[in-house]
């Protein structure tokens, strides 16, 4: 069975980068997963900051996708991987959502972003799903920590 999310108000709400589940990365507080993906493409600069000071995680996304921002050359090489980061401490941070994870034993996860043909599967299902594919990666970090 496939598990479908995307809205930080469904069943499996979350699984977004948009809930509200901060965590402590890189000696500092966020508020959620996404203000730290988001400011992390300016890593180094004021512009992360700002991005990480902003109340809700559109207002960071929206900052993050402002190409008035000069964004980091290594981008593409490290988004994924800064992705995985923030989602794995978030879920290491939060016992309540990381039992939720674990509890969707080996289903696949789908984020069912209309618009998004990277992080999610896309308005027709072609997309990438990496954000799907890093929860399901995660879910299996956690086990074996949780099984240590």
């Amino acid at each position: 069975m496939t598990l479908y999310f995307y809205s930080i108000r469904s069943e499996y709400g979350c699984f977004s980068n948009f809930s509200r589940h901060g965590f402590e990365l890189d000696g500092v507080w966020w508020p959620t997963s996404e203000h730290y993906f988001q400011a992390q493409k300016f890593a180094g600069t004021p512009h992360a900051e700002q991005i990480r000071q902003v109340n809700s995680p559109k207002d960071a996304a929206n900052m993050g996708r402002d190409r008035q921002r000069p964004l980091r050359p290594d981008w593409e090489t490290v988004k994924d991987d800064i992705m995985r980061r923030a989602v794995l401490k978030k879920f290491q941070t939060h016992g309540d959502i990381r039992e939720i994870l674990l509890g969707t034993g080996d289903e696949e996860l789908v984020e069912n972003a209309p618009h998004d043909y990277y992080w999610g599967c896309g308005q027709d299902g072609t997309g990438k799903n990496k954000l799907g594919q890093i929860l399901m990666e995660v879910r299996d970090i956690l086990r074996q920590e949780t099984s240590i």
